[in-house]
């Protein structure tokens, strides 16, 4: 059994995968997941993984080096906003409109659902690298 970092094989194998610029997003449980796009249903129930537990995770085991917000979280989702950017450190960030998430979605690697049930709770994070 493995002995510390991500338990779920999905995900474990996912970020072992990861190139450098290559994208995942985590997701509340309503953002729409392109038939073409892996799909890791952490969803129990309403809330249950939260987004913010589910990012505090990941970001555990990846370099990440940029995010991609939609933008309308400035005004529909503060605390998530305040609390991603908070756990972030140094990673830049760039806001797009929903819409245009939606369509990055398709590019990336895997959407990871979690059971968040407030608005635009979703990110796309972009692989960096151990090295400089």
């Amino acid at each position: 059994m493995k002995k510390q970092g991500i338990l779920n094989s999905h995900i474990s194998e996912i970020l072992s995968r990861l190139g450098h610029t290559d994208t995942i997003v985590i997701g509340d449980c309503g953002l729409p997941i392109p038939d073409e796009t892996l799909r890791i249903d952490l969803a129990l129930k309403q809330g249950d993984p939260s987004f913010i537990d589910t990012l505090q995770v990941i970001l555990e085991d990846m370099v990440v080096e940029k995010v991609t917000l939609a933008e309308e979280i400035k005004e529909q989702n503060t605390s998530i906003l305040e609390e991603t950017l908070g756990l972030l450190g140094d990673a830049d960030s760039e806001y797009v409109s929903h819409e245009k998430f939606k369509e990055l979605t398709k590019k990336a690697k895997a959407v990871i659902r979690t059971g968040e049930t407030t608005p635009y709770a979703n990110i796309i994070l972009h692989a960096g690298v151990i090295f400089k």
